[in-house]
């Protein structure tokens, strides 16, 4: 089949080269453009077109380059952008989403399910629409979710999968079928940012737990910012937001602190870090 693939990141990856060693014609790859790296002078590439380069693909920053392609449809996975209406009046395109939809359409579906406590969750071939994750579903396959899993082992695991399934439908005798219309309420995966991050010690300690497994929860300590990249929720109670050795007061539970990074120092075991702290009694996080 003759494709175009729009995708940016590393997610995006395994998918265009599995398209190619499928033996699909893949006419043009659009990707987000060259960003400058820190403060020089050099640009740095998607690794999505990183890959298409050494595939011998032709590259293009511009959706519209779809347009007059010559392709029969277009492949979406992680590409970041909404795709605009004139565009799809032109060329038909398919979306490979790392969620079960309705659940958790937009830009951070695998974060999202992490962070709401999720047991499940999936990867959907779905049709684009003007919509934000709004078309009907050609294929979807359904994996549990770790009880500690982080978000880039299960986006992995779902890249994986997704891309079997990517191919599968590709691969239907006449064509990709029709897709079936999302059923049920919807939920909205916005993107995750610092402050979704943060550690509310009025929150329970199973929920706080949650968020290193997605990124770099923090908290401050003595007025500076204090990573906690591991933890776990734990039984107990003590006054909240109060460091008890390692283990901090919450909401419901206690959170005990497993490996930290304070503001501009290496991570090292939070039992070291207390030690060389020494926080005084009563002392709490957060502040």
């Amino acid at each position: 089949m003759r494709l175009v693939f729009l995708g940016t990141p590393d997610a995006a990856v395994p998918p265009l080269r599995a398209l190619v060693s499928a033996g699909h014609d893949v006419v043009c790859v659009v990707t987000r453009a060259d960003k400058r790296r820190g403060r020089g002078a050099d640009l740095s590439a998607s690794p999505v077109k990183v890959a298409a380069t050494e595939l011998g693909l032709r590259v293009s920053h511009r959706v519209d380059d779809v347009i007059g392609s010559g392709a029969e449809l277009g492949v979406v996975v992680a590409f970041g952008q909404l795709i605009k209406p004139h565009v799809l009046a032109e060329l038909p395109m398919v979306n490979l989403h790392f969620s079960v939809l309705p659940r958790w359409r937009g830009a951070a579906p695998v974060e999202r399910a992490i962070l709401a406590g999720d047991h499940e969750t999936g990867v959907c071939v779905m049709d684009v629409e003007e919509g934000l994750d709004t078309g009907g579903v050609y294929a979807v396959e359904r994996l549990a979710i770790g009880p500690d899993e982080t978000a880039a082992h299960l986006r992995a695991r779902l890249v994986e999968v997704g891309t079997g399934l990517l191919l599968e439908v590709l691969a239907r005798p006449g064509g990709i079928g029709e897709p079936v219309p999302q059923a049920g309420e919807p939920t909205y995966a916005a993107k995750v940012t610092p402050e979704d991050l943060r550690l509310d010690w009025a929150r329970p300690a199973v929920e706080l737990a949650r968020l290193p497994r997605v990124g770099k929860a923090w908290t401050a300590f003595r007025g500076r910012r204090l990573l906690v990249l591991e933890e776990r929720a734990v039984e107990g109670r003590s006054e909240r937001a109060v460091l008890d050795g390692v283990r901090v007061g919450t909401g419901e539970g206690l959170l005990e602190l497993l490996t930290v990074q304070p503001e501009g120092k290496p991570p090292l075991p939070a039992v070291a870090w207390r030690n060389g702290a020494r926080p005084a009694p009563g002392e709490r996080l957060g502040a």
